[in-house]
């Protein structure tokens, strides 16, 4: 009776020094889990100018320019209410927000790493032994049912920092994918309005070249009327025609183009290509800019373009990627549990049949042939190439609204002197009617005049157009329209925040 206390007591001292030294352990793993190797990831600096080489000339200021929802500039609320349509019906933005789900769903998986990896198994079987080899059991029954259930933890020591840069790099590529969300709403309200402007921009050509048929049509009339009164040969006559017959050809082509447009944004707001005939079949005037653009300063380009956002941040996810190869040159610390039951019977209350065993496990990969070695030099270069495309896209993202700046200054010059032509033309029309009339002139001029207004009509109204492309091509290249961001957007990205991790 007193050696089985005394064993007692020992298995008992025997726990107490297991259940110490498993803390002991567990406060050291705590505090060793910060010593992460790896470059830590710091933002590039980038000397960017401070000011546009082509602002402060004719149209263009500085200022902070109204980015948010810059397509109301334009007064259109056509335009407006087709804005509102794309946000929740296009295919494209609903693919890129997909995406930030899987980006977030592995963003929990990395994080998941934090966690022990704990499984269960069980089994419950029939058995019957041969009587040649003896009974299953003690008691010497030679059938039995068999009962085992075990559970088994690996939670893997974060000593090198390997989980937590995984972690770092699969946030911040969640956040880069919310940034290519953000630039496909640039990228969409950009498109639309370029293909409403094209699509009143060529129904106003077709009404100013139906304008011009109708006024080589008259002009017809007269020929045929002075040729029956032999006052003019008939080659006057057929020349009226063919120049009637080229400028009613282009009509069909105008047409094509216009329905072409109708359809390009029935798609970009997620409906059938046809769905808009009703809507935007009946003409309305050519969106204009407002009397004065606002194109802020270089340095936005960095905090307003998204592409520029989300190159940074995978920039910042292939850094960490650096630390993740790196810990691959050091042992890996687990800490390993298992707990079971086994027996033949149903008495879970016995302790003679749990089972446990619990301890700390190394492993080092001590050679690998530089396989470790060139991994993290593959994932160096890597980063390397992030940065290059990440310099690369804030320069072309500065080239983009040099370009546009230029477009639009110098398309609204053309434009004014376009307009001054018309002018001229029209009133050269009226006057060489007048002399053909009075038998003071050749047909020729009149062809000549009435071929020069209709080409000079058109180029103008295209330019109007351009014109306004060139402003749409300005607040696309500045980043415009995604902030504030759209409410599904924004409450993705609370949710992000609140609920990214798993909870235990």
């Amino acid at each position: 009776m007193k050696n089985q206390h005394t064993r007692k007591s020992i298995r008992r001292n025997d726990r107490v020094r297991s259940l110490g030294w498993l803390i002991t352990m567990l406060l050291s793993i705590a505090l060793i889990q910060s010593c992460a190797v790896g470059p830590d990831y710091v933002l590039p600096e980038y000397d960017i100018p401070d000011l546009w080489q082509a602002q402060l000339v004719e149209g263009l200021a500085t200022g902070e320019a109204p980015l948010d929802e810059w397509w109301k500039t334009l007064n259109d609320p056509i335009l407006d209410n087709l804005m509102e349509q794309a946000v929740g019906g296009n295919l494209d933005l609903q693919e890129a927000f997909a995406r930030i789900q899987e980006a977030r769903a592995l963003r929990g998986i990395a994080t998941g790493e934090r966690y022990p990896d704990i499984n269960a198994a069980g089994d419950v079987a029939r058995a019957r032994q041969s009587e040649d080899f003896g009974p299953i059991s003690a008691d010497g029954d030679q059938e039995k049912t068999l009962r085992e259930f075990s559970m088994n933890g690996n939670w893997e020591v974060d000593f090198w920092g390997r989980v937590s840069r995984s972690i770092a790099s699969a946030d911040a590529g969640l956040t880069a994918s919310v940034e290519d969300y953000r630039d496909g709403l640039v990228i969409l309200y950009a498109e639309i309005a370029a293909n409403y402007v094209n699509l009143r921009t060529l129904q106003e050509r077709i009404v100013v070249t139906q304008r011009n048929v109708d006024t080589q049509r008259g002009t017809l009339g007269i020929t045929e009327a002075r040729f029956k009164a032999e006052l003019s040969p008939e080659l006057d006559v057929s020349q009226a025609k063919l120049n009637l017959a080229r400028t009613e050809s282009i009509i069909p082509a105008l047409r094509q183009q216009a329905a072409a447009a109708i359809h390009r944004l029935g798609v970009l707001i997620g409906t059938f290509p046809g769905e808009l005939y009703a809507a935007l079949t009946p003409q309305e005037p050519i969106p204009q800019p407002p009397p004065e653009v606002l194109v802020g300063v270089p340095a936005n380009i960095m905090r307003q373009r998204p592409d520029v956002r989300a190159a940074e941040r995978r920039l910042a996810a292939q850094t960490e990627r650096i630390g993740i190869a790196t810990a691959d040159l050091y042992p890996n610390f687990f800490l390993l549990g298992d707990f079971g039951y086994a027996g033949v019977d149903a008495d879970l209350i016995s302790g003679t049949r749990w089972q446990y065993s619990f301890g700390p496990s190394v492993r080092w990969n001590i050679f690998d042939g530089g396989r470790v070695r060139n991994r993290i030099n593959a994932e160096d270069a890597r980063t390397q190439q992030a940065l290059a495309r990440y310099e690369n896209t804030i320069l072309q993202a500065l080239e983009d609204v040099e370009n546009a700046a230029v477009a639009y200054t110098e398309e609204t010059q053309r434009r004014e002197f376009l307009r001054l032509s018309v002018v001229s033309a029209r009133r050269s029309v009226e006057l060489v009617s007048v002399l053909y009339k009075s038998g003071l002139t050749d047909f020729q001029n009149v062809l000549d005049m009435e071929r020069s207004l209709a080409e000079q009509e058109d180029r103008y109204v295209e330019s109007v157009g351009t014109v306004t492309q060139d402003l749409i091509r300005i607040y696309r290249a500045l980043g415009g329209g995604w902030d504030p961001d759209p409410p599904k957007l924004e409450m993705e990205v609370q949710n992000i925040a609140t609920k990214g991790e798993p909870i235990l």
